[in-house]
């Protein structure tokens, strides 16, 4: 008897999985805008949800985020005034894409721009101050009030609303692979710390982890001319779930397309955002003089950067600049700024030829009164740059944004090489490509990381499987009318 209890009790061991598993409706890997805008938006649908973030804290690059949410005929662009359309925000996009963008995909985020700043602000967030980035028509970048961080406002709020709803999430929690069965995504596999490999069973997945800028071998075997180059991204952006995507099948796009940023601080991967130059600061090369119209797109920018003596500028701007930008005063204080009481003594400090920068800042001036630059073609000449003390940062180009990544449709389903959907996999931010080209504007990542986020939210907790029609009502309408039926 004895030893057919012991048989037993072995053929029991062996027969357990080898993995923990649970269960949950709706499993979301990466926990940025993207992430955490699809678990408040699936949970809003009445579904469980579990976010996965490998990094010790939620955020990812969103936390990193400074100059705007790009969106058109929004709220508070019409309490300031501000005339632009939905149209322009599409033309921008795809002109700074060098259309190479697919435009089913950018008229669904330039659509669907408007409701991501009420979703953000409906949570409690502050998107209500609109200002100039470059690529863009007409002010639409969407930032805190009084021009703050834009990144960790939109964070902040998520994170909030997750923590309201209870949303499990999980820190240094390592997606490992998908699982996959009769041709459908059920479920992912992970690893927490020290524990063993855990797998979640779910209706639908949503990958989220953000692009491969901090994985340096990728960047390089992909692009060899960025070997070597800094990145302005958080370590964990290193192309996980694209990877994981193609283990089943996913298909790619726009891969080679890599930005680089041109205002980072040599040395330390320090980005200054892109909205210092969008209110008015100038580049100046250690000659003292400007060599580009400054709000031209960033690989324009960093392309010419590159071609000034040690491949480096200097970021220019006055009080009247630090007092619109509150961002400013967060660089100041990390001490990356050097300040002069006149043009002469801060290009003595920072030892470029002080009569040649004196000669560009009347120049400059003159163009900015006249409301033409003659010199490069710059249209929004905001302020003079008169107005004592001045201010330069040190600035050369690091890789920013990788374009490239999962192909998705326009409703975030992850398609294959067919072209065909994969049943159960949704995607959405930088881990995907096809929105933004061949090159991304400033202030557009935001909006396409709230909105394509929300879209694969909703959908993964609709119709987790199935083909979905596309739809022309709001996804934030949508969502109401679905709460308010349950």
């Amino acid at each position: 008897m004895q030893k057919i209890l012991l048989a037993s009790l072995v053929s029991a061991a062996f027969a357990m999985p080898a993995v923990a598993a649970e269960q949950a409706d709706v499993v979301i890997i990466g926990s940025g805008g993207a992430g955490l805008s699809a678990a408040v938006t699936a949970h809003d649908l009445g579904k469980k949800v579990i976010v996965l973030e490998k990094m010790a804290m939620v955020g990812g690059n969103t936390n990193r985020a400074a100059g705007g949410l790009n969106a058109a005929e929004t709220k508070p662009q019409a309490k300031l005034g501000i005339k632009d359309s939905i149209e322009s925000h599409f033309n921008d996009t795809i002109k700074g894409g060098h259309y190479l963008n697919n435009p089913d995909l950018d008229h669904k985020l330039t659509d669907n721009a408007k409701y991501s700043v009420d979703f953000i602000n409906d949570l409690g967030g502050d998107l209500n101050d609109v200002g100039m980035m470059a690529g863009a028509s007409q002010k639409r970048a969407h930032r805190p009030t009084g021009g703050g961080f834009v990144g960790a406002e939109v964070v902040r709020t998520l994170y909030k609303a997750s923590k309201d709803r209870n949303i499990d999430i999980r820190t240094m929690a390592d997606a490992q692979k998908l699982i996959v069965k009769d041709g459908k995504v059920v479920g992912v596999q992970f690893k927490q710390g020290k524990k063993p490999a855990q797998i979640v069973h779910a209706k639908a997945v949503v990958i989220a982890s953000g692009g491969f800028s901090a994985n340096q071998a990728m960047v390089a075997k992909i692009d060899p001319k960025l070997k070597g180059f800094a990145t302005t991204n958080q370590p964990g952006a290193t192309g996980d779930g694209i990877i994981m995507g193609e283990k089943v099948g996913a298909a790619t796009v726009d891969m080679k397309q890599i930005q680089t940023h041109p205002t980072v601080v040599p040395g330390n991967g320090e980005m200054i955002t892109e909205a210092v130059r969008g209110n008015g600061a100038i580049l100046v090369n250690k000659e003292g003089k400007r060599f580009i119209n400054e709000l031209q797109t960033r690989d324009v920018v960093s392309a010419a950067e590159l071609k000034q003596t040690d491949k480096v500028g200097y970021l220019f701007f006055d009080n009247s600049v630090r007092k619109s930008l509150k961002a400013i005063e967060t660089y100041i204080k990390k001490g990356l700024v050097t300040e002069g009481k006149t043009p002469e003594e801060l290009a003595q400090k920072l030892g470029i030829n002080a009569d040649n920068l004196k000669t560009t800042l009347t120049e400059y001036a003159k163009f900015q009164a006249d409301k033409k630059d003659a010199q490069f073609g710059r249209a929004d000449m905001p302020r003079p740059l008169t107005e004592a003390p001045y201010y330069a940062v040190m600035v050369t180009p690091a890789v920013h944004h990788t374009m490239g990544g999962l192909r998705i449709n326009t409703e975030a389903q992850v398609l294959n090489h067919k072209g065909n959907v994969i049943p159960g996999l949704f995607a959405a931010g930088e881990v995907t490509g096809g929105v933004h080209g061949g090159n991304r504007l400033g202030g557009n990542a935001m909006a396409d990381i709230v909105t394509f986020g929300r879209i694969a939210g909703r959908n993964a907790a609709e119709n987790p499987t199935g083909v979905i029609i596309p739809r022309a009502t709001p996804p934030q309408t949508a969502e109401k009318l679905a709460h308010e039926a349950k």
